[in-house]
């Protein structure tokens, strides 16, 4: 019903800044509530952040706390991850997340629609 695709990923220096985006169609994009999620080389599926319907309630992991803001633009049907300081622990495949539900969750099996994914590494 959903497809997502992110875009924006590429090689930034420690300290640099990027944005990835992910734009949807299907389905109404306001509907859901939308998650990046990242995974580095043998880790596990990490919750980056995540965004509410329509964007009045935001969620993130510790370590991207002041670093890291989610926005979402409904005309557009995207979501959008700002990310400024980049740490070379940043390393990894971004990936965007559509839930149905109305709350913001950090588990990625409420998740129920997914993106390709897009690499983002910074170097030292």
């Amino acid at each position: 019903q959903v497809q997502l695709v992110e875009s924006g990923g590429g090689l930034v220096q420690a300290g640099g800044s990027l944005r990835v985006s992910c734009a949807a169609s299907g389905r109404a994009f306001s509907s859901y509530t939308m998650g990046w999620f990242r995974q580095a080389p043998e880790k596990a599926r990490e919750f980056v952040a995540a965004l509410s319907r329509s964007g009045g309630s935001t969620s993130y992991t510790d370590s991207v706390k002041g670093r890291f803001t989610i926005s979402r633009d409904n005309a557009k049907n995207t979501v959008y991850l700002q990310m400024n300081s980049l740490k070379p622990e940043d390393t990894a495949i971004y990936y965007c997340a559509a839930r149905t539900d109305p709350f913001t969750s950090r588990l990625a099996r409420h998740y129920d629609y997914w993106g390709q994914g897009t690499q983002v590494t910074v170097s030292s």
